[in-house]
C-alpha cells in the first residue's frame, strides 16, 4: 500500500494522495503495480524499491544524480515462530531522498516504521528530510538495543532452569537466541560501514549542522555500543553451551560409573548362586539344611564388603 504524510499544526496527518506529501510510505500488503508507478511518478530507479524488498541485501547507499538511496537492516520480530528459527531476524528498510520527499519502503511490517507512523517519535518532522533519516538511524540502534536486552534477559532465565534440568527445550532455545545474536551482529557491522561511510562522504549534507552532527555521531557511538553488546552476549552465549556441553557429559561419566559398580556388587552374589545351580554332587553346605541361608548371608556379606571397598576407593 501506499500512504502519504505531511505534518500539519504539529500533527502527521495522512493524506488521500500521496503526491502531495513530503512523506511516502510503501508499506506491506504490496501490488507490484505500486513499486511502477512510485518509481515512474518520482522518476527514480526501480531497483531502488525492488533492492529494499530483499531480505538478503546489505546496508549501503547510492546516488543517482540528485536522488539518494539508503539501505539499512533493522531487526524485527521472527514470523517463523519453528523450532530452531532465531527468535529475531533483520529486515531492510529503504529511504529514498528526492528534493523535498522522503520514500520510504520495507518488504515486512516493521515496528520502526510504525513509531513514526503512529507520530510517536520526538520533534518527528518529515519536511525535513535530512534529520529524518538520522532519526530513522537513531530509531533503529535504540530497537536493537531494546531487542539485545529482551534476548539477554531470556538468556539469564533459560540458564537458570539448564541447572535444574537436562532437557533439549531449553537447549534449542539458546539455539534461536544464538542465531539471532548472528543476524544482529552481522547487520549492526553493516550499519556501522554504513553510517561511517556516511559521515565521511556527508552525503546528507550536515556537516555545518551543529544539532544534526552531532545526533549522527551519538547514533554512530550508540550504533558501535549495540555491536560490542551483540558480540560480547554472543561470546557468553557460546561458553555457556560449551559448559553446559561439558557439564551433561560429566554427568554421563558418573552416571555410568555408578551404573558399572551396582553392576559389579550385583554380579558377585550371582556369581555365587550360579554355582550352586551346577548339577554337581559335591558342594560346599549341599547336606546342610540351612545351605539356603548360609549361602544367602554368604552372597549379602560379599556384596557389602565390595560397597565398603568401593567407598573407601572414593574417598582415596
Amino acid at each position: 500500500m501506499i500512504y502519504g504524510f505531511q505534518k500539519v499544526n504539529n500533527k502527521l496527518v495522512e493524506l488521500e494522495s500521496y503526491r502531495e506529501a513530503s512523506w511516502v510510505c510503501l508499506y506491506p500488503p504490496f501490488d507490484p503495480s505500486e513499486l511502477d508507478e512510485v518509481a515512474k511518478e518520482y522518476d527514480i530507479p526501480l531497483d531502488f524499491l525492488t533492492d529494499s524488498l530483499d531480505i538478503e541485501e546489505r546496508s549501503r547507499y547510492e546516488k543517482d544524480e540528485e536522488t539518494i538511496f539508503i539501505l539499512l537492516n533493522t531487526p524485527i520480530l521472527n514470523d517463523d515462530d519453528r523450532v530452531g528459527e532465531a527468535i529475531y531476524i533483520t529486515s531492510p528498510i529503504g529511504v529514498v531522498l528526492i528534493d523535498k520527499t522522503i520514500i520510504t519502503i520495507s518488504p515486512k511490517e516493521n515496528p520502526i516504521l510504525e513509531k513514526f507512523m503512529d507520530n510517536k517519535v520526538k520533534n518527528f518532522d518529515p519536511n525535513d528530510s535530512k534529520m529524518f533519516v538520522i532519526q530513522i538511524f537513531e530509531q533503529t540502534v535504540y530497537r536493537y538495543l531494546d531487542c539485545l536486552k529482551k534476548l539477554n534477559l531470556k538468556r539469564n532465565l533459560i540458564e537458570q532452569e539448564l541447572y535444574n534440568s537436562s532437557r533439549n527445550e531449553e537447549l534449542k532455545h539458546l539455539l534461536r537466541i544464538e542465531k539471532s545474536l548472528v543476524y544482529f551482529v552481522n547487520s549492526l557491522s553493516s550499519n556501522d560501514l554504513l553510517k561511517m561511510k556516511i559521515k565521511r562522504t556527508d552525503l546528507l549534507k550536515i556537516s555545518n549542522l551543529e544539532e544534526h552532527s552531532d545526533l549522527f555521531e551519538d547514533i554512530i557511538i550508540d550504533n558501535s555500543q549495540a555491536l560490542e553488546m551483540s558480540n560480547v552476549y554472543t561470546n557468553i552465549l557460546s561458553g555457556t553451551m560449551e559448559a553446559y556441553a561439558s557439564i551433561v557429559s560429566n554427568n554421563m561419566n558418573l552416571f555410568i560409573n555408578r551404573l558399572t559398580i551396582i553392576t559389579i556388587i550385583l554380579m558377585v552374589p550371582t556369581v555365587v548362586a550360579s554355582f550352586y545351580g551346577m548339577n554337581l554332587e559335591y558342594l560346599p553346605f549341599s547336606k546342610n539344611k540351612y545351605a539356603f541361608f548360609i549361602i544367602i548371608g554368604f552372597s549379602i556379606a560379599l556384596g557389602y564388603g565390595l560397597i565398603t571397598w568401593v567407598r573407601r576407593a572414593n574417598k582415596m
